[in-house]
């Protein structure tokens, strides 16, 4: 879960596992030299977008448009990610997962009453070779649930394409309860203990080109 938001919406979000939902648009860059990076754009939904600017204290006018002070607040609370935060990305090729990147063009922006947060991971060590790639977007705490019904994209080569493969999510759900002692995923609170397995409820994308990556 991303650290300032996850601090806004705890007091306020239901007692249920998950407790964010954000629609997740991965875009596959490929830059002049052939180097890969993921691009992600994060769309809040309008109940959490209500809470964000609630707890900030913008938009309080309801016109829906931020000040340049209410965007430099913005900016400064979503800036900075602690150490440990991967940004819930995991990108792999046969079964290694790869280094990312520091990201990049990280922005946050108010599009008619809905945040949408977008940013950029390099990917500087993909192994030479035309082995497929895999992309996932989860939250190890499964606090946040993501959503990846928006296509997959692709920008700087035309010979590639996705497929996506829905998790399990009887398994997923079966092994929380099993975990958690028998207790559903839905009842446990912000506060309580969840075990780190939301990559168990992570979709994957499949990645393969017509030439080396």
């Amino acid at each position: 879960m991303f650290p300032f938001l996850a601090a806004l919406v705890v007091p306020v979000t239901a007692t249920a596992h998950p407790h964010v939902f954000v629609q997740a648009q991965v875009t596959v860059v490929f830059d002049d030299a052939g180097d890969m990076g993921v691009k992600l754009d994060w769309y809040y939904d309008d109940l959490f977008s209500l809470l964000v600017t609630t707890d900030l204290g913008i938009d309080m006018d309801g016109d829906l448009v931020l000040t340049s002070d209410e965007q430099a607040l913005l900016d400064s609370q979503i800036a900075a990610w602690p150490p440990e935060y991967n940004g819930d990305l995991e990108v792999a090729q046969g079964g290694a997962v790869l280094d990312l990147g520091e990201k990049q063009d990280h922005r946050m922006t108010y599009e008619e009453g809905l945040f949408v947060e977008t940013h950029l991971r390099p990917v500087p060590a993909v192994p030479d070779g035309d082995g497929p790639i895999q992309i996932r977007v989860y939250d190890p705490s499964f606090y946040t649930a993501y959503d990846l019904q928006r296509p997959v994209l692709f920008e700087g080569r035309d010979d590639c394409s996705a497929e996506v493969i829905p998790a399990d999510l009887d398994a997923a759900y079966a092994m929380a309860e099993s975990l958690l002692d028998g207790q559903a995923p839905g009842e446990v609170g912000p506060d309580e203990y969840f075990p780190a397995i939301g990559d168990a409820f992570a979709d994957t994308i499949v990645v393969t080109c017509a030439g080396p990556l």
